[in-house]
């Protein structure tokens, strides 16, 4: 394994997490030898926090990037944020509403989701959210918004009237709104300064369009063997897929 990487940062869903969601032992076990030579472990994740959380107790990552890059904690502690001011948190709310009435809206504030599902308790991924019917206006400031919507051109308008960032992910119809000044690579530079970790000596993994920045940022980006042609373009290298533990094949064999 190859000590000249001081931080290993990498995506969770189809790049660390195998198709049914498992970290393999033999990445786990590859990832705890790296840490005991020196290396620093940190996620980066579209995920919210409490999506991340049971990932985050079996990796026990130095540091968390969560929330599309939004978000840094480094154990209990919140070390970066970017968020929408609650004005605007409460237009982009609206805006949704008023193009899709039947919207489910999730906006993420630090480690609290809120959510207008009356199926919280159902979702494999975020059960630990707060009910809301954002019947009153908010008071919190929004990391993220995320909507499920029919139309791409209903995200797109919102977007552009609100002046944000839209996200949109590998093979589904949600789409999130971020703040204009966010992103992985934002947070990445974040991290370096509070790690001390010049980013040519990390070494990121990614598969999908919101890590292509990130790859492109750190001093040594990997690809998958599964990741979409665009992250493979930019990569340095491309390693196995995902169910072939291509993070840790890497990190063995460079």
């Amino acid at each position: 394994m190859n000590n000249a990487y001081k931080m290993i940062l990498t995506d969770l869903d189809h790049t660390l997490l195998r198709s049914d969601g498992t970290v393999s032992e033999h990445t786990l076990d590859v990832l705890r030898k790296c840490r005991e030579d020196g290396a620093k472990l940190a996620i980066a994740t579209a995920r919210y926090w409490i999506g991340a959380e049971r990932y985050i107790d079996l990796l026990k990552p130095d540091y968390e990037i969560t929330t599309d890059g939004t978000l840094i904690h480094e154990g209990d502690a919140c070390i970066y944020s970017c968020a929408f001011s609650v004005e605007d948190t409460n237009q982009i709310v609206k805006d949704i509403f008023e193009v899709y009435p039947e919207a489910e809206i999730t906006v993420a504030t630090d480690k609290t989701v809120l959510w207008n599902s009356l199926h919280i308790s159902e979702s494999p991924r975020l059960f630990k959210a707060t009910y809301c019917d954002y019947s009153k206006p908010l008071t919190c400031s929004a990391n993220k918004i995320a909507v499920v919507l029919p139309k791409k051109e209903f995200a797109e308008s919102i977007a552009e009237k609100n002046n944000c960032k839209l996200q949109c992910y590998r093979n589904e119809d949600m789409y999130a709104f971020l703040p204009m000044s966010s992103g992985k690579v934002q947070a990445i530079l974040s991290l370096s300064e509070r790690s001390g970790i010049p980013v040519s000596d990390f070494v990121a993994f990614g598969d999908d369009l919101n890590d292509i920045e990130m790859l492109k940022t750190c001093g040594t980006g990997v690809a998958v063997g599964n990741a979409i042609d665009e992250v493979k373009e930019v990569a340095d290298h491309i390693t196995a897929t995902n169910d072939q533990d291509g993070v840790a094949e890497f990190l063995i064999n460079h």
